[in-house]
């Protein structure tokens, strides 16, 4: 294509032959034969210049009155008198006409015959005009432009510039003033205060509402206290995307106050963006506040019309030394279970011995108070076939049932208790949940999206260790007289299983539910045959070990043996222990289930591994996650597992 803009070099052109004349002038006080010479090849290489130039210039206009031949009159007529800025490039995004229009509004009254579009116009995609009607966003010195356009079938683009920078800066305002609304809690508020003298008292709520202020103080909003330990603040959404970038860095600064007996303060924060009304993001603020609280609290939950998102959440959830709110659960419980026909008690997928052990407790304490009770689990792929088996002896022998028989039991009145899990996804039998109309939850886990949101007790602690504690501690007001040395072994090896054999997730409840078990009977030595393995899995266990790597101080290991060996046992405690290896911060196992990667999360705790599975699909705890990803080889999971890992631990570099 002739031209390509090369006249732009001439004064570079002109000057190196300046320079030339000038080193020909010097050499003729040196060596006259040499001046000659010089002078000759500069002056041959000036008249070949300008005539290539000239050239040069006769080829552009050549071209541009090919490009003008290929219009008839009506088309150049419209062109030069159209209302609008109109632009012909070639397909090397060389600019070959444009109309007066353009010139003067576009390029300020500029000359870009023969420059390339991207010079004034950065990121313009010509191939996006492939494609008929399509429109492309772009700002030029200043002013923004939507542009349309063409592909002619001489391989010419044809564009058309519409000038509305105040339509969009006008739009640009309005979203960024759209409100949102946030509700912030002191969350350990009455931890805090629990020994704290009276002075201590306001000073740390002092100190607590001054970071508050600070941090609101960064906004145009309003900030009110509506409680003792709780504040709202209106704001607008330019601030809410600057506070989303420092990702909520008030938790952090909050954080730092800690009390005479080392306790941080921590604030749980909820955030409503994109509702038709204040009382709508008002509300989505609360349901943002109680999907932070339900995580665990010290973090921050944006809902919008898209979904949650989360920030913060590093650190461990805040223990409630308080059973008031155990109590009164106990007891809406008793009245749920005393007004039903019957009741059905489910898991979560691949029951463990927690599922089991909770289970278990429950059935008992809703025989004690008169009515029929089932355990619905699948026993093909439960984990606690030993446990099983080891009730089954003491008298649950018709305690277990699947869906095809749990499926005919469910009437108007049936109550269904779903124990160690939240999630609509991960329930045993999904059709049973949604067949039956009453619903209680019984869960630790940190909250994930998916809840159950129809529960009628939705009973969730996340500082809890396990769902045996919880049940455990229920026991002791729903039905105290029925706790045998058996239930008193499951719910042991339930919080066992949880707990790593009471190495991580452990608070002053969880050793208080251990000792009024094992005042109920419970024996250590039985608890812990339940966790004896084959040595086949022993072999396996030791293998995955082996074969482990280390990546930014996490161990990964993978295996391609499916569920049939055993691994959904093996791959868990092969992550345990890998933790034992100095230096391992978190510890990965991938392995198949059928056409599924699962991956086997675990930490010391300066991990939070819930963190790099929900990013995978998962969740769980701090300490203790997994996920699932369909239809994906270890490969791809192994790769995704890393991109997590680096993600993660960008974020949280301290």
């Amino acid at each position: 294509m002739p031209g390509k803009g090369l006249w732009k070099f001439r004064p570079v052109i002109f000057a190196s032959l300046s320079v030339c004349f000038v080193f020909s002038l010097v050499s003729f006080f040196w060596n006259r034969w040499v001046f000659g010479f010089e002078l000759a090849a500069s002056v041959i290489v000036l008249a070949a210049a300008i005539f290539r130039y000239r050239a040069l210039q006769h080829d552009i206009h050549s071209l541009l009155l090919k490009v003008s031949q290929s219009l008839d009159a009506a088309d150049k007529e419209a062109l030069v008198s159209f209302p609008l800025p109109a632009l012909i490039t070639a397909k090397s995004g060389e600019v070959l006409w444009y109309n007066d229009r353009f010139r003067d509004s576009v390029l300020d009254g500029g000359d870009a015959f023969g420059a390339r579009v991207h010079e004034f116009a950065p990121g313009l995609e010509l191939s996006s005009f492939d494609t008929a009607g399509t429109k492309a966003d772009i700002s030029v010195r200043g002013r923004k432009y939507s542009i349309y356009g063409n592909r002619t079938h001489k391989d010419l683009y044809l564009l058309y510039w519409v000038d509305n920078t105040e339509l969009k800066n006008t739009a640009d305002e309005y979203l960024l003033s759209r409100p949102a609304v946030g509700i912030i809690m002191i969350d350990n508020y009455d931890e805090l205060m629990q020994n704290a003298k009276e002075g201590e008292k306001s000073v740390i709520t002092g100190l607590v509402e001054k970071e508050i202020m600070n941090w609101a103080g960064n906004t145009t909003g309003f900030l009110r206290r509506l409680d003792r330990d709780r504040y709202i603040l209106v704001f607008e959404e330019r601030h809410l995307r600057r506070i989303i970038e420092a990702r909520f860095d008030i938790l952090d600064s909050v954080r730092l106050i800690v009390t005479n007996d080392r306790m941080p303060a921590t604030l749980s924060i909820g955030v409503g963006r994109g509702g038709q009304s204040f009382s709508e993001l008002e509300e989505m603020a609360r349901q943002a506040l109680d999907m932070a609280l339900g995580r665990g609290g010290d973090q921050a939950a944006v809902k919008s019309r898209g979904g949650f998102e989360f920030y913060g959440g590093t650190s461990k959830a805040v223990e409630k030394r308080t059973k008031v709110k155990t109590r009164i659960i106990a007891s809406a419980l008793s009245e749920l279970i005393d007004g039903s026909d019957n009741v059905l008690i489910m898991g979560h997928r691949s029951s463990d011995l927690d599922v089991v052990g909770a289970s278990a407790s429950l059935y008992k304490a809703v025989l004690a108070r008169g009515r029929d009770a089932k355990i619905v689990l699948n026993r093909r792929t439960s984990l606690a076939g030993a446990l099983l088996s080891q009730l089954e002896t003491q008298g649950y022998q018709n305690a277990f049932i699947g869906l095809e028989e749990a499926l005919p039991l469910v009437t108007r009145r049936t109550l269904l208790i779903i124990v160690d899990t939240h999630r609509q996804s991960l329930v045993e039998f999904p059709e049973l949940y949604r067949a039956v109309r009453t619903v209680v939850v019984i869960d630790h886990h940190r909250k994930m999206v998916d809840f159950i949101d129809n529960a009628v007790i939705f009973y969730h602690e996340p500082f809890s260790s396990s769902a045996s504690e919880l049940v455990a501690e229920l026991m002791q007001y729903i039905a105290d007289q029925v706790v045998s040395p058996t239930e008193a072994n499951a719910l042991l090896a339930g919080i066992t299983l949880d707990t790593r054999n009471f190495t991580v997730r452990t608070g002053v409840r969880t050793f208080e539910a251990a000792a009024y078990l094992r005042r109920k009977g419970a024996d250590t030595a039985n608890v812990r045959l339940l966790f004896a393995g084959s040595m086949n899995n022993f072999i396996k266990r030791s293998a995955l070990v082996t074969s482990a790597e280390i990546y930014k101080d996490c161990a990964i290991c993978a295996t391609d043996e499916d569920e049939t060996g055993d691994m959904r046992v093996v791959a868990p405690q092969a992550a345990d222990e890998l933790l034992s290896i100095t230096g391992v911060n978190a510890s990965f196992v991938l392995y198949p289930i059928e056409n599924t990667c699962a991956v086997s999360a675990r930490s010391m705790g300066r991990v939070n591994v819930q963190l790099i599975m929900e990013s995978l699909g998962g969740g769980g705890h701090q300490t203790m996650a997994g996920a699932q990803l369909k239809d994906v080889p270890i490969s791809e999971a192994r790769a995704r597992l890393y991109t997590a890992i680096d993600k993660y631990l960008e974020v949280n570099k301290g």
